[in-house]
């Protein structure tokens, strides 16, 4: 018997017939191979035109909140994306899987995205934006627009030094292929993130990243405070989907 929310959530997931399947694919995606992304739902309508433009939102989804569907829905309304996909990586960049599974999360962003127009769900071989970028263009029309939906801390990382062999080569490679839309969280609001892209190393890169406003209720939710809030038994209906309260009834 599940001994918290946290557990029960994880337990129907692992009771889910499509379950055991996501395990497998998770186990053949390979990241020290060539990039690879496998799409395991398409937004109907789908792009199969070249020049279309596609958001991806990357992220750990550990679980998804009611602040990743906002960013959702207003990125899709404020940027025209003719399609959207929920990318779960199997190897995030300085971040290790611990609360739900790969395969439990998978399975949340596909409940989610059903009688959902333009939102597709796929899984990630490779964690750096760049390898995500060469996986997708094995995938889809010529010429597709990519672009990427992220947090302000991600933004921060993409630009951390540490990351890269050559700094600006790298870098270049990167912002030819891809935009970046970047939504405020918590204390770092929309000043913050045009103050962060004004530093004199990356002010040139400043052109190709634009920024999504969040009212403070979405900015301030986190996967963290559900996960506390689900192993303390309490309610977590103010930071969810319905999609993932239905799944513990």
């Amino acid at each position: 018997m599940a001994n918290s929310l946290l557990e029960l959530l994880i337990q129907k997931c692992e009771n889910h017939p499509d379950y055991e399947r996501y395990g497998e694919l998770f186990d053949q995606l390979d990241p020290t191979a060539s990039p690879r992304i496998e799409l395991v739902h398409r937004a109907e309508p789908s792009i199969s035109e070249r020049g279309k433009k596609l958001g991806v939102f990357s992220g750990s989804f550990n679980p998804l909140t009611l602040a990743h569907t906002k960013m959702v829905e207003d990125t899709i309304a404020e940027y025209q994306l003719d399609e959207l996909l929920l990318l779960l990586a199997k190897a995030n960049v300085d971040k290790t899987v611990f609360g739900l599974p790969l395969a439990a999360r998978l399975l949340t962003l596909k409940k989610y995205t059903e009688n959902r127009e333009k939102l597709s769900v796929g899984v990630s071989s490779h964690g750096r934006y760049i390898d995500k970028v060469m996986a997708l263009k094995a995938i889809l029309p010529p010429e597709t627009e990519f672009h990427f939906i992220v947090g302000y801390d991600t933004l921060v990382r993409i630009f951390d030094p540490k990351y890269y062999t050559d700094f600006h080569a790298e870098l270049e490679e990167l912002f030819i292929e891809a935009r970046f839309i970047v939504a405020n969280r918590a204390e770092s609001d929309i000043e913050t993130i045009e103050s962060f892209m004004n530093q004199s190393k990356i002010r040139r890169y400043a052109p190709y990243v634009s920024c999504l406003l969040l009212p403070d209720v979405y900015a301030y939710m986190s996967s963290t405070e559900v996960r506390e809030l689900l192993k303390q038994g309490e309610t977590i209906e103010h930071l969810v989907p319905s999609s993932i309260l239905v799944m513990l009834d």
